[in-house]
């Protein structure tokens, strides 16, 4: 069950913010074995100025329309499968709604069955 949150600059529109949802639910189905049902996202935005990011870091030519995908997800992926992971989410970003690969960041957060809760305080995962 991962939980994404996406953050990019205000102004944008419901076609491309389900757009974006769906570029990266997709490429996590494909590259790490989520469900299609599984979807979490919060989507964020931001108004110019709240997004500080290097226009440079690691020789990357960003503009100033970033976009930031961050995963909250179990532990257990492969090197290979995160790698795949990112290139897909920015294939298919590319492909639409049409965000500039070097635009996008991706950072994933690893952790355990036990730090999930899905409502009423209980530890799905791991009951008691």
């Amino acid at each position: 069950m991962p939980l994404v949150r996406i953050s990019f600059q205000t102004g944008k529109t419901q076609a491309w913010r389900q757009a974006v949802s769906d570029a990266v639910q997709q490429a996590m189905v494909e590259t790490i074995g989520v469900p299609p049902a599984d979807r979490f996202h919060v989507l964020s935005e931001h108004a110019p100025g709240f997004l500080m990011i290097d226009p440079t870091f690691f020789d990357v030519a960003r503009s100033d329309d970033p976009l930031i995908v961050q995963i909250t997800l179990r532990a257990g992926r492969t090197d290979d499968q995160k790698r795949a992971l990112y290139r897909r989410i920015t294939d298919r970003l590319a492909d639409n709604p049409g965000v500039r690969p070097q635009d996008v960041m991706i950072s994933l957060v690893e952790n355990a069955l036990v730090d999930w809760s899905f409502g009423e305080g209980v530890a799905h995962y791991v009951p008691a």
